[in-house]
């Protein structure tokens, strides 16, 4: 369980793969911190929920199966890359962000980038249908989503013509410390809808 509130940036050192899966390496950022970082140990990648299999003390890896690969941005990264990171969740600690479980729903691409005033602004498209609405894939006006494992605040959600739309924007702490730095449009980045909106919309469709 994570909060969606990025604690590094971690980049990718190496890329293996092992028939269906992908072995990640990257630079780890929490050893200059001297942070708790061990073997099992469940990291949020771009959002996703990842073990650490091997702590080498300033490389560390972790695998990705083929399921993962097809739903997230990470079958696109390569060496060099730069993912956002977050530890998991310790319950004796304010939720300053939101309840992220690192468990990516889809992609979505970029649409629309600007800056306004010092601040950034961006759009995000993602494939929706009637189906995918009621099971509680979708997005509300002021509601929480998590893109990239970034906890953001949502704004202008719509809905038409089969996709989805939502912006969010970004203040320049979160831009100098994510990977939101690094998006145009045309990338496609991680996106997590609400888990309390899912439970509902489910709840609703079983009471029915």
């Amino acid at each position: 369980m994570f909060s969606g509130i990025v604690e590094k940036m971690a980049q990718v050192v190496r890329i293996e793969t092992e028939q269906g899966n992908k072995h990640f390496t990257f630079r780890n950022p929490f050893v200059e911190d001297g942070g708790e970082f061990a073997i099992d140990q469940s990291i949020a990648h771009n959002g996703v929920c990842l073990t650490v299999v091997k702590n080498e003390g300033e490389l560390y890896t972790v695998t990705a199966m083929q399921e993962t690969l097809r739903l997230t941005n990470l079958d696109l990264l390569q060496a060099g890359d730069w993912v956002n990171v977050e530890r998991a969740m310790s319950l004796d600690k304010l939720l300053d962000g939101h309840i992220v479980q690192g468990h990516v729903d889809q992609m979505a691409e970029c649409v629309e980038v600007r800056e306004t005033d010092g601040s950034w602004y961006y759009k995000f498209c993602y494939d929706s249908s009637e189906e995918m609405i009621r099971r509680g894939y979708f997005c509300v006006d002021k509601g929480s989503v998590s893109i990239n494992g970034v906890s953001l605040t949502v704004c202008e959600p719509d809905v038409k013509d089969g996709k989805g739309y939502v912006s969010v924007c970004i203040i320049p702490y979160t831009y100098q410390v994510t990977n939101f730095q690094y998006i145009k449009k045309g990338t496609k980045v991680n996106i997590e809808f609400d888990i309390i909106g899912k439970y509902i919309a489910r709840m609703n469709q079983l009471l029915k």
